[in-house]
């Protein structure tokens, strides 16, 4: 009876997300949750640090205990309803630059404190989900040519690749060429490239687990060699949101002045290319495109970051986005959302588990290996741009190569879209560019002087 039942529970699972259709199964969904987590769990300990009150804000601040648990309950909220709505296997949590944005940007150089800043977020997260349930942000990203999107799913490679070699310390900064190759002799860079060639080794050898594997038998070297720390406890309960809870809208009404004006543009535009351009990636890179190179289930994708970011704003914590990471997870197997609520379970449980996690997280060289191999996985729609035609070619190249070297999926993006119908017009076909690019050219150009200010 009971065999029957957990049958009968599969077959459910499997009918609602699509798993057998989407040529997965279930475990294969589950070990690519687990893949996404380790690799972007590290938000977890770097959002506190940037937005804490025990960093460079100092004071100024968001208590340090109540962005760690703001950040792990708004990848939960937002991961969830991406994989139980859109049915996509990407998981959502507060975003790397846009945190950077509220910390030094606002806080610090506008002098807006931190609950003001907080309801900020929380009315570009209320105009994030009305554009996308209206679906004028699926329009959006339909406008945008096919040749465009595989530039972004290569740029979004390139980007992760970039991430992972840092990481590792394979490439740091250069004073005097700004970046450069990396010092072999240290210890974490060594256990960082052990972890790269065990990786594509699993790889392939056609484990699909290989990115996984790489990751815990990494993790596993690090701590017998002392380059990773050993955890030094066990259970952490979540503490903190008593002090943050419900700020974003009691002080809502200081939030509509023309300075914050500026600063709920400012995230909306960062937000749109950024998740727009990871949601791309990623879905490309899962073959969830369709034939015309578009999102399907598209309005309720990008209305699952504007969710997660009114929840995160609510609860204490900056702008909630889709995680580039994803493609981890995806490069381990993952095709459907059950991958996406796997990712959200186990933000649940990190919620508990801070110092088991932590050693993970606090060690780059420990998921370096998995975002390098991922980068490779995701060049390969390099080759389906038409190169030999220059009003394709330069604008995915533009967007290709800033992705990297602007530190931004989104400042690549912009900067592809801008070139891609002056190209045309030059080419003598601007009547193939659709009325949307126009529109979105200007905006791209309002967002480089949003960012210049």
């Amino acid at each position: 009876m009971a065999t029957g039942l957990l049958t009968r529970t599969r077959g459910r699972v499997d009918s609602f997300f699509g798993i057998g259709i989407h040529g997965s199964t279930m475990r294969r969904e589950l070990m690519a949750g687990t893949v996404t987590f380790l690799a972007m769990c590290y938000v977890l300990a770097v959002n506190p640090s940037i937005l804490g009150d025990q960093g460079d804000l100092g004071a100024q601040g968001i208590p340090t205990q109540a962005v760690f648990t703001a950040t792990a309950v708004a990848a939960v909220v937002g991961t969830l309803v991406m994989g139980l709505w859109a049915r996509y296997p990407v998981a959502l949590a507060p975003g790397m630059g846009l945190n950077a944005f509220f910390a030094y940007s606002v806080v610090l150089g506008m002098g807006i404190p931190w609950q003001v800043a907080l309801s900020g977020t929380l009315l570009s997260g209320v105009i994030f989900f009305v554009l996308a349930v209206t679906k004028i942000r699926e329009k959006i990203l339909n406008a945008i040519p096919l040749q465009l999107k595989l530039a972004v799913a290569a740029g979004v490679g390139t980007f992760v690749a970039f991430l992972g070699l840092k990481n590792a310390g394979i490439v740091v900064d250069n004073s005097s060429t700004l970046v450069g190759l990396g010092d072999f002799t240290q210890g974490t860079t060594v256990l960082a490239l052990f972890g790269l060639v065990l990786t594509v080794v699993f790889l392939v050898r056609g484990w699909h687990g290989a990115v996984l594997y790489g990751i815990v038998a990494t993790a596993v070297i690090g701590m017998l060699t002392g380059l990773v720390d050993i955890p030094d406890g066990v259970v952490s309960m979540p503490q903190g949101l008593d002090e943050t809870f419900g700020q974003a809208v009691v002080h809502l009404p200081d939030a509509f002045t023309a300075q914050m004006a500026v600063v709920v543009l400012t995230m909306l535009f960062v937000d749109f290319f950024d998740a727009s351009g990871t949601l791309i990636g990623v879905a490309n890179q899962a073959g969830l495109l369709n034939a015309k190179g578009e999102l399907p289930r598209a309005s309720s994708a990008l209305s699952a970051d504007a969710v997660g970011t009114m929840a995160g704003a609510v609860i204490g914590t900056s702008t909630t986005t889709a995680y580039v990471e994803s493609t981890a997870g995806v490069s381990a197997g993952g095709r459907t959302g059950l991958t996406a609520v796997v990712t959200a379970a186990w933000f649940a449980v990190a919620m508990f588990f801070f110092p088991i996690f932590a050693v993970v997280a606090g060690s780059g060289a420990v998921t370096a290996a998995a975002l390098i191999v991922v980068g490779v996985l995701m060049a390969r729609s390099l080759g389906d741009i038409d190169w030999s035609r220059l009003e394709f070619a330069v604008p995915a190249f533009i967007t290709i190569i800033m992705m990297p070297l602007t530190y931004s999926i989104a400042n690549g993006l912009a900067m592809g879209m801008i070139f891609y119908p002056v190209v045309m017009v030059a080419r003598g076909r601007f009547r193939e560019v659709h009325p949307v690019m126009w529109v979105l050219t200007v905006i791209f150009l309002a967002y480089f002087f949003l960012l210049a200010e």
